[in-house]
C-alpha cells in the first residue's frame, strides 16, 4: 500500500512538473492560449497604466518583455525561440527586418485608427506606404546645453561645435551613425552618404573636433548633465526631455544643418501567434486619448495627431520637441547603408575613438 501510494504521489509531482513547465513554455511562446499577448519593447516605453486598461477592455493578457538595442531584440527574433506578437523596432532596423522577411505585411482594414498618424509621419523611405509599420514614437538628435555657461546661439550648429572654448566640454553618444553624421551635416552632406570621398571629409573634419570631446559614452550622458558634471552634450530628444525635467538649467537645440529624424515603430514579427491580438493592441495605442497619455508618460514625440489635440500645448508648441515642417524638412532618416558601408562608418568611428586618446 505504501509502495503504491509512493508511485501515487510521484506520477501527481510528474504530472504538475510538466503541467507547469508546459505553461510557461507557452507563456514565452505565446501559445497560453489566444488571450496572451506578447510584446517586445524598450525599456520603460510604455505607460504601464495603458497595459493594465488594454487587459481590462479586451480580455487579453500581456506578457510584456523588454531589450536595450535594436540589435538584440532582431537577434531574438531572427532566432526564433520566443514568439512575439508586437516589437518596437527603429527605422532602419524596420528596413533591415523587413528585407529578412521577418515581418507580417499589415492588414490597414484591421486598423482604422491608422487614420489619426499624420501624414508627414508616414510613406517614410525605410517602410514605403507603412506596410509593415506604424508609428509609435518620434524625435531628433541635438544638442543639450546648460545655461549658467552657454546660450543657444552658441551651439545652434554643428559647426559651432569645433570652438576652441568647448575642449574636453562636450559628451558625445557612443554611435558611428551619430558622430559621423555630425561630420557629414556640417560639411552639408548626407546622413547617408556612401560617397567615399564625402565620408573620409568628414573623418578628416573630425579628428579636430576629438579634442572638444568630453567623453564619448551612452547612458551615462543623463546623469552628467543633470548632476551638471557636464554642460555639452549630442543626445537625443527623447533623453533631453527627461533631463529638462530634473534640471532647470538645461536646454536642448535642433542644429540649423539639419539632423537626424528617428522613428520607433510597432510591427508585427513573423512567428506571431495571437495576430488579433495585435491589431488590438496596435489600435489600442493608436486612439488618441491612449497615446497622449503615452506621450505625457515616455516624454517622446508622439506622431498621432488626435493625440496632439488633447496635448497642452505647452508641450505641442515647444520647437525644440515638435519642430516646424520647415526644421523637418531639412531632417533624414537613418537608412540601413548595408553592410559594407556599416561596417565603413564603424571602422571610422573607431579609429576617431582611439585618435582621441
Amino acid at each position: 500500500m505504501k509502495k503504491l501510494r509512493s508511485l501515487l504521489i510521484g506520477i501527481i509531482v510528474i504530472i504538475i512538473v510538466l503541467v507547469v513547465g508546459a505553461y510557461e513554455l507557452n507563456k514565452s511562446t505565446g501559445q497560453a492560449g489566444a488571450k496572451i499577448v506578447n510584446i517586445y519593447n524598450w525599456g520603460d516605453y510604455i505607460d504601464p497604466a495603458l497595459i493594465t486598461k488594454f487587459e481590462k477592455e479586451t480580455g487579453y493578457k500581456v506578457n510584456y518583455e523588454t531589450f536595450d538595442s535594436n540589435e538584440a531584440m532582431y537577434t531574438k527574433i531572427q532566432q526564433g525561440g520566443t514568439s512575439y506578437d508586437i516589437a518596437v523596432p527603429s527605422e532602419y532596423m524596420v528596413e533591415k527586418m523587413r528585407n529578412d522577411h521577418l515581418l507580417v505585411k499589415l492588414d490597414k482594414k484591421k486598423l482604422p485608427n491608422l487614420k489619426y498618424i499624420g501624414k508627414e509621419y508616414l510613406n517614410e523611405s525605410f517602410d514605403p506606404h507603412n506596410a509593415y509599420s506604424v508609428p509609435y514614437f518620434w524625435g531628433t538628435l541635438g544638442i543639450i546645453y546648460n545655461d549658467k555657461y552657454y546660450q543657444a546661439s552658441d551651439v545652434d550648429t554643428w559647426a559651432k561645435l569645433w570652438n576652441p572654448r568647448f575642449k574636453n566640454q562636450i559628451m558625445f553618444i557612443d554611435g558611428a551613425r551619430e558622430f559621423i553624421g555630425i561630420g557629414l551635416s556640417s560639411l552639408g552632406y548626407s546622413l547617408n552618404s556612401t560617397n567615399d570621398k564625402q565620408v573620409e571629409q568628414a573623418y578628416e573634419k573630425l579628428k579636430s573636433l576629438t579634442p572638444n570631446a568630453k567623453a564619448i559614452v551612452s547612458d551615462e550622458i543623463k546623469m552628467y548633465m543633470v548632476n551638471g558634471e557636464s554642460n555639452l552634450a549630442v543626445t537625443y530628444s527623447g533623453e533631453a526631455v527627461d533631463m529638462l525635467s530634473k534640471n532647470k538649467h538645461l536646454h536642448y537645440v535642433i542644429p540649423e544643418e539639419g539632423t537626424n529624424l528617428w522613428f520607433d515603430n510597432i510591427v508585427i514579427p513573423k512567428g506571431a501567434k495571437n495576430l488579433k491580438g495585435a491589431y488590438a493592441f496596435i489600435n489600442f495605442m493608436l486612439r488618441p486619448e491612449n497615446a497622449a497619455q503615452n506621450a505625457e508618460y515616455v516624454g517622446y514625440s508622439t506622431p498621432d495627431e488626435g493625440a496632439l489635440k488633447l496635448l497642452p500645448k505647452s508641450v505641442t508648441g515647444d520647437k525644440q520637441f515638435y519642430p516646424s515642417k520647415q526644421q523637418l524638412a531639412k531632417m533624414e532618416v537613418y537608412k540601413n547603408l548595408g553592410p559594407k558601408w556599416l561596417e565603413r562608418y564603424n571602422d571610422l568611428f573607431l579609429e576617431l575613438k582611439m585618435y582621441r586618446n
